[in-house]
């Protein structure tokens, strides 16, 4: 509780500025009608949460410096790749046309809800660049290398899949096939798996740090996300719905997560 009550300031900065980022964004939902740029708004909220965590954080400069740089890099790429293999060349995420059906004429009342609550994940997702940003050894650590390894891995990982990925689709031949290219052989999701293990890099920055507890919240909240809420289960949905059995076969013989080995197909 003590730690929470020393950054309260920097979290409820952070909650209304998201609060009005996102008001923004639902305001161009409303004119584009596509909820999809609400993901642009999670993504850049939590990178700024980072920025802003270096610039008012107590810890050694350098390494604040390092936190607010691995976040918002993470967090530029992934805005990116959003707006220009989503946003600006595909149709609204069948996850909001489905929620867009469901509301009928309450739709942007209960859109505009549904954006900025999003606000508090963005705080959530926020807290743990603060153990780095507040860890006053003021020299490179063993555990801040590691953490600098772990996310060049993750950001590598991460940035190779989506090339295999946009590839595979991008030739005409491979329409309502399942692609097995690359580290999509060996996972369903690779580039979920990569930024899972993103997170693990502030963990590791954070070791020693007074609030290293707030870095568990990264890894542990994006796997509940990933596997249980808004990531692998509705796009495990539109793949059955749209590759039927050439799915099932892959998702008989293929990790839904962690890389591994084929399994073999039982009769």
């Amino acid at each position: 509780m003590e730690t929470l009550h020393h950054f309260g300031p920097m979290l409820l900065n952070g909650f209304i500025g998201a609060f009005t980022a996102f008001t923004a964004l639902w305001i161009i939902q409303v004119i584009r009608k596509d909820a999809g740029v609400v993901d642009i708004g999670w993504t850049a909220g939590v990178g700024a949460m980072a920025v802003y965590a270096a610039f008012v954080g107590e810890g050694w400069l350098p390494r604040r410096i390092l936190v607010g740089a691995m976040g918002g890099i993470w967090s530029a790429r992934l805005v990116i790749y959003i707006l220009k293999d989503r946003i600006f060349v595909e149709k609204e995420d069948s996850r909001y046309q489905r929620l867009r059906a469901h509301w009928g004429a309450k739709a942007n009342a209960w859109f505009f809800v549904f954006f900025t609550s999003q606000s508090l994940l963005v705080v959530l997702f926020g807290l743990p660049f603060l153990a780095g940003a507040s860890k006053t050894q003021a020299s490179l650590s063993l555990f801040d290398l590691l953490a600098v390894a772990t996310w060049l891995i993750a950001m590598g990982g991460e940035w190779l899949a989506d090339l295999q990925l946009a590839r595979f689709r991008n030739n005409p031949e491979n329409t309502g096939k399942v692609c097995r290219d690359g580290l999509w052989n060996s996972s369903r999701h690779p580039n979920y798996f990569f930024e899972w293990i993103h997170w693990f890099a502030y963990v590791l920055i954070g070791v020693g740090a007074p609030a290293f507890a707030l870095t568990i919240i990264g890894p542990v909240a994006m796997y509940v996300f990933l596997m249980k809420l808004t990531g692998i289960p509705h796009v495990e949905r539109e793949s059955l719905a749209k590759r039927g059995d050439a799915y099932r076969d892959y998702q008989a013989t293929t990790s839904i997560l962690i890389p591994w080995p084929k399994k073999k197909k039982t009769a």
